[in-house]
């Protein structure tokens, strides 16, 4: 009878040790263990910027589905498919950081696509901060992103103070004679931050600033094509985004507006802009951090041709930069993965933290271009090592026009009047 009970006990005793020996085992526990990385994408896909929504979507989407076709993100030897998980921000900070909220505390994604739109970035950034989860975005460009310092928010685009003084330099450059600018941005935070880059840098340049004002997204541009008319500038500065772009053209033929050049900062690429515009588009200036035709390598597609061949199979077109810097996005996550010790998802805490250490120190070329993220100073995070290109749209198609070293065709100007295109 004694002997029974210590063989009972002893048995006992050995399975309460493997018990423990499996809670205190690396790893995690196989019930919550997935085969796939489960991202979270916060965009606009509706209001009054879900077009530009909708580019970053598309951006994403591709990569996701490029992933997934070649079986998926090799992480020490083993491949995870991924799934997107989309949360609407609807054009607006609240919401962004409520989709951001949802994201993270109910899908348990891990980690995030950012938005379209440094406004509805902003408005993420700091629930995201909060729950300690990586993210890059493929879009938002305000400075003010970056002067934050946020800690788990990157960006593959250049900030916009960095990107669109290059048209009106290249403008200063092809007519030295122009004397005059007039200014007019959207009033959120990506927007406004392209106007004044545009106005500090005509004020460096020596040129005189008639006006600089800043408009409600979605209010009426035909007075302030009326006033600047009446200024009679030798260019007119805006920023905004596609669909502003578009309303501003229409405007200022109606108005007979026509200055020797528009420049705008981003966009005069885009499908949205080119068909929304239509004739109305040719002549105008732009800037981009990438054109189509660029030649880099890229560990996903192999090459930018390939991938642009792949977008255009998929959609019909070349991809504009946004979209391409949204696919780029997840390649940098791809890369970054592969540098954290992980038996895969979902990614715990100590992982995240790691995966937020990787992309600190990532160095990766992409089909967009080489990224790493600044890790101090006014552009924390941000992916700042780009060459800016000056675009402007000649015969239905954007042209790179500047800096000098890099022109394709010379400037068309200055623009003809509407009566005679």
């Amino acid at each position: 009878m004694q002997s029974h009970a210590r063989i009972r006990t002893l048995a006992i005793g050995v399975v309460i040790l493997l018990l423990l020996a499996t809670a205190c085992a690396p790893g995690k526990p196989a019930a919550e263990k997935r085969d796939y990385f489960k991202v979270g994408v916060v965009t606009s896909l509706s209001g009054s910027l879900a077009n530009g929504g909708n580019i970053t979507k598309r951006g994403y989407d591709y990569w996701a589905d490029t992933v997934n076709e070649q079986g998926g993100i090799e992480v020490n030897g083993q491949q995870y498919r991924v799934e997107l998980v989309f949360a609407d921000a609807k054009s607006d900070p609240a919401q962004a950081a409520a989709a951001a909220e949802r994201l993270v505390v109910e899908e348990k994604v891990d980690f995030i696509f950012g938005p379209y739109s440094s406004s509805a970035t902003m408005g993420a950034a700091p629930i995201i901060e909060k729950h300690k989860m990586p993210h890059i975005t493929g879009s938002a460009e305000s400075p003010s992103i970056w002067k934050e310092g946020f800690r788990y928010t990157f960006g593959t685009i250049p900030a916009a103070n960095l990107m669109a003084p290059a048209a009106v330099k290249t403008l200063a450059a092809t007519d030295p004679t122009v004397k005059t600018v007039y200014v007019v941005g959207i009033d959120d935070p990506f927007a406004s931050a392209v106007a004044e880059a545009f106005r500090d840098t005509a004020e460096e340049l020596g040129l005189e600033v008639l006006e600089y004002t800043l408009v409600p997204s979605g209010a009426d541009l035909s007075p302030i094509v009326s006033k600047a008319k009446a200024a009679a500038p030798d260019a007119f500065l805006f920023g905004g985004h596609p669909e502003n772009h578009i309303a501003l053209m229409k405007a200022s033929q109606e108005l007979g507006f026509n200055p020797k050049a528009f420049l705008i900062h981003w966009g005069v690429e885009t499908a949205d802009f080119l068909s929304g515009a239509g004739d109305q588009a040719e002549y105008v200036w732009g800037t981009t951090p990438w054109m189509p035709n660029a030649n880099y390598s890229d560990p996903l597609w192999g090459d930018t041709k390939a991938a642009v061949e792949g977008f255009n199979l998929r959609h019909g077109r070349r991809p504009d930069y946004t979209e391409t810097a949204s696919a780029a996005t997840g390649v940098v996550f791809m890369e970054a993965l592969k540098q954290i010790e992980t038996d895969g998802p979902p990614l715990d805490e100590q992982e995240k933290e790691a995966l937020v250490e990787a992309l600190e120190n990532v160095s990766v070329t992409t089909w967009f271009g080489p990224v790493s993220f600044e890790r101090s100073g006014e552009f924390m995070h941000d992916n700042i090592g780009l060459t800016v290109l000056t675009l402007q749209i000649q015969d239905g198609n954007a042209v790179v026009i500047g800096p000098p070293d890099q022109q394709e065709v010379k400037p068309r100007y200055p623009a003809p009047p509407w009566d005679e295109r």
